[in-house]
Formats: C-alpha cells, structure tokens, sequence
C-alpha cells in the first residue's frame, strides 16, 4: 500500500457540475487545485454537502479522476441515502469543503496486473489503470455493473486503454452475462497474471480474493465502510484483519486480501 502522500487538509471547493450519468448515478464535479495535485490513486475524500444541515457529517468519496493542470477532480457516487439524494440537488456555483487526501492506496508493482472493477467500484481503480500504463505495463482490466446503463465508466476506461475492457453485466446486456467473477476465474486460471487489484461491492471481493489466493496471485483491495470522522478517530470504520481490526480510513482503504478476515 502507498503512504498519503502529503499531509491532509482542508479545501474550498467550487462545484463545476453535476451530472447525472446513470441510474441511480452522478458525476460531480469540482474545482480544487491543491486536492486534485495530490490525492493519490485508491485515496478518498471527505467532503462536506452543503445545504444538507439534517446531518453534518461529512461523507467519504473516491476519487474517480483528476486533472491537476486544471486544478479538478471528478467524484462518481450512487444515491443510496437521504445524503447522497440530497447531493444531486447540488449546482455549478455551490461551493463546499473536502478534507483529504485520506487513506493509503494502491502500490504500482511491476508485472502484469489484473483490474477489477464492480459496479462504482470502477471508479477508485480507473487512476490506478492510468497509472499502470504511465508506468509502462499493459493492465488487463475487468468491469461489472448490473446493466449496459449503469457501465458509466465504460466511456473513459474504453479511451484511456484504446480498446473495450473485458465487461460483465448481470442481466447481459453488455458483455458476458452473469458476474465479473467469470471473465476473473477464466484468466487467473490461464496464468499470466501477477497480481489483482479490485474494488466493488464485498461479496464481490470476497470472491475474487478466493480465486487470487487459489491461482496463488497477490491479490488487493479496497475495503471501503461508513465512517464518521475519516482520520482514525471514531473507530467507525474497523476491517477486521490477521492482525486485529484496522481503521479502513487510515490503514486502508486498500488492503492485502490475505490479511481481510472476510
């Protein structure tokens, strides 16, 4: 896992937009020079909703992707909540505040990686895909969503990699129908590949990490948990590991699948 980079802090925001880009999902957009020049591939941010006085509590967020010559980033979220439906109200010319960079995040280890990505899981693996080919390596990268519409990411991995990532949908209307375990299995089991990076929903990990750890390949992920605080005060956010509970905000939120009691 790499460090936080720099030390955390607190940034006024202006929100550029806010768009909805699929079910239930949206992009928001937000001008913060400092935070985009920083935050790390798998590091999140807190960010504070604005307006939304019912609860004060800031919200953790991954970051889905930077510009840090246009001082930008980008945050794809789903609406599960009072919280996050209350965020699509949010327009160009709000402003707020992020707390971050927060958390460690993934490590660009030489060899050939395998990309895994469910659902909005999708989104803290996609700086991580720019990163491994910056650095020379040609990532085999796996995506899952639910349905063609809500494959969001699909666009940018597509012109990041110059061709289709591997796709699963659950109702197959998109790529191989079922779960993105089964492209996963298929290509551990040829062999070839060093190591799995994955993010998604935990059944999803879970499965992904049995299949790692039988085809004998390092495997990592992003154990991601409601938390309060975001800086390893609160205690909210426990992983329970090999080596007893961790904080998910500050040892995490990128683990060794090995050392995840799942």
């Amino acid at each position: 896992m790499c460090e936080t980079s720099a030390p955390r802090f607190d940034e006024a925001a202006l929100i550029l937009g806010n768009q909805m880009v699929g079910p239930r999902l949206y992009v928001l957009s937000l001008q913060a020079p400092r935070m985009a020049g920083q935050v790390k591939p798998g590091q999140f941010v807190h960010l504070q909703i604005p307006g939304y006085e019912a609860h004060i509590l800031r919200r953790p967020f991954s970051v889905l992707s930077v510009d840090a010559s246009e001082g930008t980033l980008e945050i794809l979220y789903q609406t599960v909540g009072e919280g996050t439906t209350f965020m699509t109200s949010l327009v160009a010319g709000q402003t707020t505040s992020i707390l971050g960079p927060l958390g460690r995040g993934w490590d660009v280890l030489e060899g050939r990686s395998l990309v895994v990505g469910g659902g909005v899981g999708a989104a803290p693996v996609f700086m991580l895909t720019e990163q491994l080919l910056a650095a020379g390596y040609d990532p085999v990268v796996v995506l899952g969503a639910q349905s063609q519409q809500a494959m969001v990411t699909l666009e940018r991995y597509r012109n990041l990699l110059g061709h289709d990532p591997i796709l699963a949908t659950d109702d197959g209307s998109l790529g191989i129908k079922g779960f993105c375990t089964l492209p996963v299995a298929d290509l551990l089991s040829a062999g070839g590949i060093d190591r799995v990076y994955c993010c998604g929903p935990e059944p999803l990990m879970r499965s992904v990490a049995k299949l790692a750890e039988e085809a004998q390949v390092e495997c990592w992920v992003s154990m991601e948990r409601r938390m309060a605080c975001g800086v390893g005060a609160c205690l909210s956010c426990v992983v329970e590991t090999t080596q007893g509970k961790k904080r998910s905000c500050v040892d995490g939120p990128v683990f060794n699948a090995k050392d995840v009691v799942w």
